[in-house]
């Protein structure tokens, strides 16, 4: 796989303050939208402009730059411009006044904790499925990866928006260090217990293990990858109203108290937020490592060592598990009050990006997984998950089994603020201040109070 210098953080890197007053900002807009107007489109060499605004700087900029200039070569009725508007958070804030102000961009880029407040904001955006079928596209939710269709789809199966970037979580693992003290890669939560024990027992490693996300990791994705259920309403998928978290149920807080008794040990280290523990594991303090796909290319161009990826942990012994895996990262939406001449344009850049050629060249140059069934069946025919195996795991994950209605992602209105709960739940626990059951308990409650905000805005 090509190296980048984009890490995972720039998923969720901001404060949760930007997405605070969202909804209550675009739930007043749904009344007044309208998916199109007559008004003259901006023209830029003759062609009709529309204005895609992104979170990607630096080599991730450069890579969609490159498919934007592809795309705006192959054809010459559209100009594709892709704006940088900063942070995810920041994107989705400037989206939300630019619409108020009656200049929303033709698409957004908006990340996947944002997608319940956007999808909940009926006529703020034009639902891609239908922009599609107004333009004669064919589309269906099937042509994409599962995981990747089932996170962004509606109750009814249908897609509001273009799933676009997205990864999952997957255990890299030093090599030499298992191979040192006679290990196999884990499978199950119990193994990485074991394998971590004799790496320090050996000497191999300061620390087992370590996790990168521990929020987005260990809860929501080790809810879906072991067939448990992280809220209510299918994780929010069929109402907003009554939506309750279920985290301090046993299957959450007895593996927050294992990770808590490893830690106590030195099986498992905890390291903070986002992907900084990513250093113990270069370093080679730590012989195995849970972060995001995505963070493959960072990974591999500071480690010194022989590397693996593999499928996550599951639980020994949990019905259904291993299920499947969710993806974060975003996907893209079509704003609506924009001029009606532009919508077709928005069409046809949307099916680009869906295009097999397109989906292997993101792939190969960011880290992230092809979303579309065309993208995997190009990279597969071209021998490029023969050549490169560890790229196909995240993609394993995926699709492993097909989701559940619980299992299909999770769908929660302010979402970033439920993480941040969740992650100073955890801190209290690994630091010895509050026991499993307590923190969590406290974290659920917590949740729930912002769960039922967001809904008493709609």
């Amino acid at each position: 796989m090509e190296k980048t210098k984009h890490r995972r953080r720039m998923r969720v890197g901001a404060s949760a303050l930007a997405l605070a007053g969202s909804a209550s900002i675009l739930a007043g807009c749904g009344a007044t939208a309208t998916p199109g107007n007559t008004g003259t489109p901006t023209k830029s060499h003759g062609r009709i402009q529309i204005t895609f605004w992104t979170a990607y700087s630096g080599q991730l900029g450069s890579d969609i730059q490159h498919i934007v200039n592809q795309f705006n070569a192959s054809q010459k009725k559209y100009e594709v411009k892709a704006v940088y508007k900063g942070t995810y958070p920041e994107v989705l804030s400037a989206t939300i006044a630019a619409y108020r102000a009656h200049r929303a961009p033709n698409i957004a880029m908006v990340f996947d904790v944002g997608t319940a407040t956007m999808m909940d904001s009926t006529g703020v955006y034009v639902p891609v499925y239908k922009l599609m079928k107004q333009n004669h596209i064919p589309f269906a939710t099937s042509n994409f990866i599962g995981a990747a269709g089932s996170y962004y789809e509606t109750a009814s199966g249908n897609l509001d928006s273009l799933p676009f970037a997205s990864s999952t979580p997957v255990l890299y693992y030093n090599k030499a260090m298992l191979a040192s003290v006679g290990a196999k890669v884990p499978t199950t939560w119990q193994q990485m217990g074991t394998v971590g024990q004799a790496l320090v027992s050996h000497g191999k490693a300061k620390n087992g293990f370590t996790i990168g996300w521990p929020d987005w990791s260990q809860f929501e994705q080790f809810a879906v990858w072991n067939n448990y259920h992280y809220a209510t309403h299918h994780n929010g998928y069929t109402g907003i109203k009554g939506v309750k978290l279920l985290i301090n149920t046993p299957p959450f807080v007895n593996h927050i108290a294992q990770l808590a008794s490893w830690q106590k040990s030195g099986v498992f280290t905890y390291d903070g937020r986002e992907s900084t523990p990513a250093t113990l594991f270069i370093d080679g303090k730590v012989g195995m490592y849970i972060d995001s796909s995505a963070e493959y290319s960072a990974i591999a161009s500071g480690a010194k060592f022989g590397f693996g990826e593999a499928a996550l942990p599951y639980v020994a012994g949990a019905p259904g598990a291993p299920q499947n895996t969710v993806v974060g990262g975003n996907s893209l939406w079509v704003m609506s009050g924009n001029p009606s001449a532009t919508y077709p344009g928005d069409a046809a850049f949307l099916h680009y990006l869906m295009s097999g050629s397109v989906q292997a060249y993101w792939a190969t140059h960011t880290g992230y997984v092809p979303v579309t069934n065309a993208g995997v069946t190009h990279l597969t025919n071209n021998g490029y998950y023969q050549a490169h195996p560890d790229a196909k795991v995240a993609i394993k994950e995926l699709t492993n089994k097909p989701a559940n209605s619980w299992t299909r992602g999770i769908r929660l209105g302010d979402l970033p603020q439920i993480r941040n709960i969740e992650n100073a739940a955890i801190t209290a626990v690994f630091a010895g201040k509050e026991s499993a059951q307590t923190a969590l308990n406290a974290a659920e409650a917590q949740g729930n109070a912002v769960l039922a905000n967001f809904a008493s805005q709609y």
